[in-house]
């Protein structure tokens, strides 16, 4: 957890890569824009000075002088919280419009479990398919909230329904247990067929 200090800092980051392999520029807008940074014009934008960050951007840094561009870090601070609370309202902005493209792409796997339920088609290949669904929603998930900074309003929403297609996948694996498996009872244990002979 970043200290206050921290949340008042931030680093300006100017990158150039010409002259550099046409590889560079790419690394370095994947990077960029995997940490969140906002973009204040064209190659400079502004990230919170957080120690994460600060790391991430030195190691940026050093591979884009290590391949011929050029880079400088600028520590700063914004004086105006006015002019401050702005800036921490674009970042949530752009992290809210990331959860909704989660929360928007979502209820297909929602929707993909209810009716291969429906169809009486609960089977343990579906659940395989929908846990790898269900995994990279986490994964995505997990990127947003790594540059989620500032608790942009829309993260609890898109962990709540991330947490709610986790229940329903949980449920939908049971009735496929049930399906292929009638012999284990709710406690996973195999139901004796025989009974014993004294």
């Amino acid at each position: 957890m970043a200290n206050d200090t921290e949340e008042r800092e931030w680093l300006v980051i100017s990158v150039s890569t010409a002259g550099a392999a046409g590889s560079l520029r790419v690394q370095v807008w994947r990077k960029l824009r995997s940490l969140g940074a906002h973009y204040l014009q064209q190659s400079v934008c502004l990230l919170p000075a957080r120690s994460e960050v600060v790391r991430e951007v030195r190691r940026l840094v050093d591979r884009v002088h290590h391949h011929g561009g050029t880079a400088r870090v600028l520590r700063m601070a914004l004086t105006d919280p006015a002019e401050e609370q702005a800036v921490i309202a674009e970042f949530n902005t752009a992290r809210d419009a990331e959860y909704a493209e989660l929360l928007e792409r979502l209820p297909e796997l929602r929707q993909e479990l209810a009716n291969e339920h429906a169809r009486g088609n609960a089977t343990y290949a579906e659940v395989e398919e929908s846990e790898a669904d269900l995994d990279r929603f986490r994964t995505w998930l997990a990127k947003i909230s790594a540059r989620d900074y500032f608790a942009a309003p829309g993260g609890q929403a898109a962990r709540d329904a991330v947490d709610q297609a986790a229940t329903e996948l949980a449920a939908f694996e049971e009735a496929a247990l049930h399906a292929e498996a009638p012999e284990f009872n709710a406690t996973g244990e195999s139901t004796p067929r025989l009974r014993a002979v004294n």
